[in-house]
């Protein structure tokens, strides 16, 4: 069991000797290929013995021999630092592919459980400006309200500030200052390595590059098409939040069904032209580079539920929507604000009804079939949406209805449709990335 040094050193000089001859046996002479067999053979010879000198001195001519002949291992470092590199990048696309894939929150359908991409303005004149979701972030100063912790002399943070911020809360400081008058005419959106959005704004003798998306831009600092500058007048002054970066639980869905109250992934490929063969107007754009977008939202009904929306609660089968993320949502304790039945308004659905009809009788009337044929397809629709939101249809098979948690700024279900079972990706596991509130586990 417990083998002498030499002997443990002889024996695996002799394989690798072996495995010497097997990979370059096609290269070597035959001279030395003899030369080669005849040394392994004494040096096990030395070994059967059990002979100290003997092996010594034998394991020293092999040494000797074997690399002699061993081609040049200048490069060894490199292709064994590119194996490691090639397997940890193989087993990384393993992981993305079967088990876990991150994921960036888009936008703020899912706020305030989840955080989509936020901009803060640097200033606010009067407190009745300031979203509501934001009024924690700002304080009152002698001129008006500040973005906390920003300077009042309108100057970024100390770039110390800004690099902790950045990587423990995913913030970004922004400060884009006209240099002359000029006026916006493009939002160029850029996308670097999935994660990374900027925009260039096109002005008609400048331009600025913004690591924020055109819709961040727009929204939060009215940044539009068109707007007019004058010199050292700000564009854009504050700060972003990235999105909350997830790992998505690609795995458990291939075990165990999806359950109501999940927070779940998943793509929307398919879904458009679904809606427009059965006469839903409501459509998500695709990206001309990316194609159909990856959604992430809260699984509200399964295959079979019946759902109904009375503001601020949603009811499954009947009875109030039971788990905690439905609860928090509907106890509309701000920023909650509970949910809205949107495009699922019932009395909304009854008066677009009978304006398709009266729209439908006109184009017979006047022998427009191609047009009444479209009317008939979206009235079809519309007395679908309206038993549904009435509670009396129930879902089909293999469809899953997905909502945000932020009823009133979300595109979902409720206005494109149920989300198609193979269209499922996984279950939004946890925040990894920045460091807020939101970080561990998604609830």
């Amino acid at each position: 069991m417990f083998k002498p040094r030499y002997i443990k050193h002889g024996h695996l000089l002799v394989r690798h000797a072996e495995k010497l001859l097997r990979y370059r046996k096609d290269v070597l002479s035959e001279v030395t290929i003899a030369d080669l067999k005849t040394q392994i053979e004494k040096l096990r010879e030395g070994l059967r013995d059990k002979d100290k000198r003997t092996v010594k001195e034998e394991s020293e001519r092999l040494h000797n021999l074997y690399t002699k002949h061993m081609p040049a291992g200048r490069d060894a470092g490199w292709r064994e630092n590119v194996e490691v590199i090639l397997v940890a990048v193989v087993v990384a696309v393993g992981i993305r592919s079967y088990f876990l894939q991150p994921f960036k929150i888009p936008t703020g359908s899912m706020q305030p459980t989840l955080n989509g991409i936020i901009g803060h303005r640097a200033f606010f004149a009067n407190e009745n400006e300031i979203p509501i979701e934001q009024r924690d972030a700002y304080e009152k100063r002698d001129n008006g309200w500040y973005l906390k912790g920003y300077p009042t002399d309108a100057g970024k943070p100390n770039i110390v500030r800004q690099v902790a911020e950045f990587l423990v809360l995913g913030r970004n400081y922004i400060d884009i200052v006209s240099r002359e008058d000029d006026r916006i005419v493009e939002l160029r959106p850029k996308k670097i390595a999935f994660f990374f959005t900027f925009t260039q704004i096109v002005c008609e003798r400048q331009s600025f590059f913004v690591y924020a998306p055109p819709e961040t831009l727009q929204q939060d600092f009215k940044v539009s098409l068109f707007n007019q500058y004058k010199r050292d007048q700000v564009i854009a002054r504050g700060a972003i939040d990235t999105g909350d970066q997830v790992f998505v639980d690609k795995f458990s869905y291939n075990f165990v069904k999806p359950h109501r109250g999940d927070v779940f992934v998943f793509r929307t490929e398919g879904i458009s032209d679904r809606n427009r063969a059965v006469g839903n107007r409501f459509l998500i754009s695709e990206d001309p580079g990316n194609g159909a977008p990856f959604y992430i939202k809260r699984l509200a009904g399964l295959p079979g539920d019946t759902l109904r929306i009375e503001p601020p609660l949603l009811y499954a089968n009947g009875k109030l929507a039971e788990r905690f993320g439905f609860q928090r949502v509907m106890a509309a304790k701000p920023p909650y604000r509970g949910y809205s039945d949107g495009p699922l308004n019932v009395r909304d659905l009854e008066n677009k009804l009978v304006q398709i009809r009266m729209e439908k009788e006109t184009a017979i009337s006047s022998g427009s079939s191609d047009r009444a044929a479209e009317l008939q397809l979206e009235e079809q629709h519309l007395k679908g949406q309206l038993e549904f939101a009435q509670g009396k249809r129930p879902l089909p098979p293999g469809s899953y209805f997905a909502m945000g948690d932020n009823s009133y700024n979300s595109y979902d279900s409720r206005y494109w449709g149920p989300v198609p079972e193979e269209n499922l990706v996984g279950r939004g596991l946890l925040v990894y990335w920045p460091f807020n509130r939101h970080w561990g586990l998604i609830r």
